[in-house]
Formats: structure tokens, C-alpha cells, sequence
């Protein structure tokens, strides 16, 4: 999906500095990572033809974030050498708890920039 593909480069792209330690960095790139969700998901369900309605945009949201978990979990695997009870476990750490709020940012983020447009039956 490209709203996953968009969202996920930036996230990339973004995640390269580690100098700053772990938390610091998650912090740095998370209002670059709310913009780019802002404007994927504004511009992408209209673009895709999606109903401007609660239950398309959501399944736009929770499939874009079923792509985005399998992803972050292979290449986390792949690259990093991390097996999936690392990756859950890192999750209670400063920088987890970050990527949770975005992780549910992002999975919201549909319904969220498209609230006025919607149509209620």
C-alpha cells in the first residue's frame, strides 16, 4: 500500500540518527513522522478512490499498519538480527513507548485527517 510505503520511507530515512541515543532520536524524527502520516493520509484516500466513511478509512488505517508491522518485523529480523520477543521487548523502553503512540497515530491517522469529509449514514 503506498500509504505504508510513504510513511515507512520516511521512518527509513528518519531512523539513521543514532548518535543522538535511542530515545533522543525516536523523539527528533516523531514530528517528522506525524507530518508525513498528516499528508499520506489526507491526500492517499482520494487518491485511491477510498470512501470518505469511518469504516473504509479505518481498514485503510489497521491494513496500512498490519503492512507496516509484518515489515518492521522481518526487517528488524533481516537487518538487525532481532527475533520477535527482542522486538516486543523493546517496546517497554523510552523509544518503545514512542513508537507505540506513532504506531497507533498511524494506524488512526485515515479516520483522523478526513473527520470533516466524512460520511455518517
Amino acid at each position: 500500500m503506498l500509504y505504508v510505503a510513504i510513511v515507512f520511507a520516511a521512518g527509513f530515512a528518519f531512523g539513521t540518527v543514532p548518535k543522538l541515543g535511542e530515545t533522543l532520536a525516536t523523539l527528533c524524527e516523531a514530528p517528522f513522522l506525524l507530518i508525513v502520516m498528516v499528508l499520506a493520509a489526507r491526500w492517499l484516500p482520494a487518491r485511491l478512490g477510498v470512501t470518505p466513511a469511518i469504516g473504509p478509512l479505518a481498514a485503510l488505517g489497521v491494513g496500512a499498519l498490519v503492512l507496516q508491522q509484518l515489515t518492521d518485523v522481518a526487517l528488524g529480523s533481516l537487518l538487525r538480527g532481532m527475533t520477535l520477543g527482542e522486538q516486543l521487548a523493546h517496546l517497554t523502553t523510552p523509544a518503545g513507548a514512542i513508537y507505540l503512540a506513532l504506531v497507533v497515530a498511524f494506524a488512526a491517522m485515515p479516520v483522523l485527517t478526513n473527520w470533516r469529509k466524512l460520511r455518517r449514514p
